[in-house]
């Protein structure tokens, strides 16, 4: 079952992997996000509620009333970088600082 978001004000219907939307730069940033690997309705919902969340959209329920997408949680993070306690070390040249 195609799922349809709505972003900008703009519909766009998530099914078999891919987008399909009215509007042309709507449809080419989410072809950019598209998961060809989302055959099953589960994986497509998941798949149209991360992208409807990465642009702070919405997504129609099953009754046909529209909800937030929530944001998607960070995929990378500054503690991935940086030791726990001294986040302010972080960057690809803290090698070069003192250490005490």
């Amino acid at each position: 079952m195609p799922v349809r978001i709505r972003i900008y004000g703009k519909e766009a219907t998530f099914s078999r992997g891919c987008w399909t939307c009215e509007d042309d730069s709507l449809q080419a940033m989410l072809e950019a996000l598209a998961d060809p690997r989302a055959l099953t309705q589960e994986q497509e919902h998941a798949h149209a509620l991360y992208a409807a969340g990465r642009f702070g959209g919405l997504i129609a329920s099953e009754g046909g009333e529209w909800s937030p997408a929530p944001h998607p949680e960070a995929e990378i993070k500054i503690t991935d970088f940086a030791p726990a306690q001294r986040p302010e070390r972080a960057g690809w040249l803290s090698f070069l600082r003192k250490k005490r």
